[in-house]
């Protein structure tokens, strides 16, 4: 039977184990907040881009790019999956891992940025092309590799389709 001091010491030792979690937490909910800030604010840039490239595009009809080709829908896909590394951010990757469970098992392949949605792939027993990381602060070069990977998927004809 552990006596009073060992009960103290270990209440005490769980109290600072919760204080810890606790500010872990803030400083990844106001990472959170940030990214989702920055996401929001290159919102409108993006549904400009989007309107412009429509614009163009039903303008122009014998234009023709490798990228904007039409497959079959049943050919295999790919499904860009970024999460995160750590588990301190709510439901974020509860929700993402959900999603990605509902994807075809059979037709599907995954380019996982961040540890927990390769995790999720390599449980579930799906196809991983590649596992790829980036920082604290993702920079454009991140993003340009996450996508070179998915476009040379594409041209090289490996999948019919990439989703994100």
């Amino acid at each position: 039977m552990p006596s009073p001091r060992d009960i103290r010491r270990r209440i005490k030792s769980v109290k600072n184990t919760a204080q810890i979690t606790k500010a872990m937490q803030m400083v990844a909910a106001s990472k959170m907040r940030r990214a989702q800030d920055a996401a929001m604010a290159g919102r409108p840039y993006a549904d400009l881009m989007n309107r412009v490239l429509s614009e163009v595009t039903a303008t122009v009809s014998d234009f023709q790019h490798p990228l904007t080709e039409k497959r079959s829908d049943t050919g295999k896909r790919a499904v860009v999956l970024v999460s995160t590394d750590k588990g301190l951010c709510g439901a974020l990757n509860t929700n993402l891992l959900r999603d990605a469970s509902q994807v075809d098992k059979e037709n599907s392949i995954f380019i996982c940025a961040g540890r927990k949605g390769a995790q999720f792939v390599g449980r579930t027993g799906r196809e991983l092309a590649a596992e790829l990381s980036y920082a604290d602060v993702p920079e454009f070069s991140d993003a340009r590799t996450i996508a070179k990977f998915a476009v040379d998927l594409f041209t090289e004809g490996k999948v019919d389709a990439v989703d994100v």
